[in-house]
């Protein structure tokens, strides 16, 4: 049992102080290769990438999704806009509100951007089978919360502005 043990605090040694910081850091490396050949910030992208995956969002929700100030929110915007990635559209709710939006060409423009690495995790995925690869999305999806938890206690404990969400 010691030896189990053993093994598996070294497994998971090597996940939290090697595999995932590693992994980090190339993600935010080729965030900022993608953000380049767009003409954006790298923050650009993440936004991108909420807006792809929740839909149209107001500027202020934005903001608190990627980590942002509501004025650093209206220049990522100002750019995302001048770049052709997204526009600003009537909120159909409340035609008071603006939401952002993105455009067919942006999202085809990052899609593009990234289909190397799709195709490229794609053939990794096809190694595992599909217990392991149901064990790997339940292991990222709860990273996913640790991760969007932490963010909220630190952004609490510092007196930084609201919840982590989705990315």
């Amino acid at each position: 049992m010691a030896k189990h043990v053993a093994g598996r605090e070294a497994l998971s040694s090597e996940i939290l102080h090697s595999a995932i910081p590693g992994w980090a850091i190339l993600v935010v490396r080729l965030n900022k290769v993608v953000a380049d050949r767009l003409g954006v910030a790298d923050v650009d992208v993440q936004c991108l990438h909420v807006l792809d995956h929740h839909g149209p969002a107001t500027p202020s929700a934005l903001a608190r999704h990627v980590n942002l100030t509501t004025g650093s929110a209206s220049r990522m915007i100002d750019r995302l806009v001048a770049a052709g990635c997204v526009r600003r559209v009537a909120d159909p709710g409340d035609r008071r509100r603006v939401l952002i939006e993105p455009t067919r060409e942006g999202l085809e423009q990052v899609t593009a951007a990234y289909e190397g690495l799709i195709a490229a995790t794609r053939d990794d995925l096809a190694a595992f089978t599909d217990e392991e690869v149901d064990t790997i999305l339940r292991f990222v999806r709860a990273a996913e919360r640790s991760t969007a938890a932490e963010i909220d206690r630190l952004s609490s404990a510092s007196g930084g502005e609201g919840p982590a969400g989705e990315a």
